[in-house]
């Protein structure tokens, strides 16, 4: 069913993976956690993106599927039959190209099967409405599919932000054209394989071409031929996305970058609250845009907090997330590792560093780990507070009362995500509904639930993803008229 990983991988396109070229042109796939080459995959060009949109249109314009709920319905659900069948390989997969930990592995593979279901189960009840407007005169709102839809995939979570997006395109009837992260095209193809092994999915619904730089994904971007664009990335090329879709005016689906804030208040158990924490400004080893990056904690339990997570970072077991005991793996690549090793280098220029991050190189030399830094910050006017830096470098913020809490939560210009941690819900009610953010976590973080959309205010994004609202981005709205006239 699945690619094996030490093949190279090439270009789905019309049903069909392109030919493996000759030469010295295939790009290779590393293990982050020890630099270990797991596999090879072909770069995509400009010649294969044009393929790929135009098996799209083909598919969509001459075929049935745009018509057909019950065939998309059996689609995902084979889909999410396919992953569950192969759910221990693709999880190992995930944490060899990845570097996440098996657990985070499992719950997004977990998640992608249940995204698939879900959207399986909205394909046949997408509903129009109806109205007589005057005697015998008709109006038919009619909900249709948008059309060709590019999805462009990071590298964080390359299944389910995968899946997040292609599934409520297929549901909604548009073909889709892949572009997947250049770190994690192993687990891509993989997901493909499954695709192209459903007997009943028309040739050309679901494409693929892989990455090197970013020449695919700005053809893509710019091509008259592709009608939607669901992106989920940084708010930098979120807004570049933008200003190059503009010519076309093609719809745009953005989740872009976050800076979540945990805010604690003196009622929370402390026990409690600290190992989540931990979890969930760890998640992916920060690589997440959920990712709490901001502890907001009350003045008068802020040293208690201040002395509790400088001490549990600094005894988390960070190995390869393979290994059952890890607690965090590697960043994923050299590059974000030296980026981010400059980055807690200075932190002591924007505040005070309770625990200094380093790299792991004595233990894991080719590896691109790099340990927790925390830092105590008091202006949110800190590029630490302020820019996204997508690894684990955690702010600590202290607040005297909920105006200040709120004032500091929205500092930003991000709004995708925060959490409250509080025992009295009235508090919990006034705090969430004043912050700017498209999820509040109530005493919990990282919840993220195919029934739920997700999605951000502000520089983290537009429109929505998750829930029923997804499929809005991938329908049109088209009003038939009727006057039926007297009769004779």
């Amino acid at each position: 069913m699945a690619m094996k990983q030490e093949q190279a991988v090439s270009h789905l396109i019309g049903g069909q993976w392109t030919d493996l070229p000759t030469g010295n042109t295939l790009q290779s796939s590393l293990d982050p956690a020890t630099g270990e080459v797991i596999g090879y995959y072909v770069p995509g060009t400009v010649e294969y993106a044009d393929a790929a949109v135009a098996a799209a249109r083909r598919a969509f314009s001459e075929g049935e599927w745009a018509q057909s709920p019950r065939l998309r319905e059996q689609v995902l659900l084979s889909l999410a039959q396919r992953i569950e069948a192969g759910r221990d390989e693709l999880i190992e997969l995930l944490c060899r190209e990845n570097g996440k930990l098996r657990g985070e592995a499992t719950f997004e593979v977990s998640t992608a099967i249940s995204e698939c279901r879900f959207y399986a189960g909205l394909t046949r009840s997408t509903f129009g409405r109806t109205l007589e407007s005057e005697p015998d005169t008709w109006s038919l709102l009619v909900r249709e599919p948008a059309g060709v839809c590019a999805v462009i995939v990071p590298w964080n979570a390359p299944v389910i932000l995968l899946i997040r997006s292609l599934a409520p395109a297929l549901a909604a009837g548009c073909t889709v054209v892949v572009k997947p992260a250049p770190q994690t095209p192993l687990a891509n193809a993989w997901v493909m394989a499954c695709l192209q092994s459903i007997t009943n999915l028309p040739k050309g619904v679901v494409n693929s071409v892989n990455e090197s730089g970013a020449v695919v994904g700005r053809r893509l971007v710019e091509s008259s031929a592709v009608d939607v664009i669901s992106f989920t990335g940084s708010s930098a090329t979120g807004k570049h996305i933008m200003a190059a879709a503009s010519s076309t005016l093609k719809r745009l689906s953005l989740e872009l970058g976050g800076k979540a804030p945990a805010i604690v208040f003196p009622d929370a158990d402390m026990t409690q609250v600290v190992p989540q924490l931990i979890r969930w400004s760890m998640v992916l080893s920060g690589q997440m845009c959920i990712a709490i990056t901001r502890i907001l904690v009350h003045d008068s339990c802020y040293d208690a907090y201040a002395d509790a997570l400088r001490n549990t970072y600094g005894k988390l077991r960070i190995k390869p997330g393979i290994e059952p005991d890890s607690q965090m793996g590697p960043l994923i690549d050299k590059a974000n590792q030296s980026r981010v090793l400059d980055l807690a280098a200075r932190a002591g220029d924007y505040g005070q560093v309770l625990l200094q991050g380093s790299s792991l190189s004595a233990a894991y030399p080719d590896g691109c780990f790099v340990t927790p830094t925390l830092v105590a910050i008091e202006d949110t006017d800190s590029p630490l507070v302020q820019e996204e830096i997508f690894g684990p470098i955690i702010c600590l913020e202290r607040f005297y009362d909920e105006t200040d809490a709120v004032r500091r939560a929205n500092a930003t210009r991000y709004g995708l995500a925060a959490s409250l941690w509080t025992t009295d819900l009235n508090r919990a009610m006034r705090v969430s509904r004043r912050i700017r953010a498209g999820t509040v976590w109530l005493n919990s973080h990282g919840r993220l639930i195919a029934e739920a959309e997700t999605g951000g205010y502000g520089e983290s994004g537009l429109g929505r993803l998750h829930g029923i609202e997804a499929l809005n981005d991938f329908l049109e709205t088209k009003h038939i008229y009727l006057e039926a006239g007297l009769a004779p």
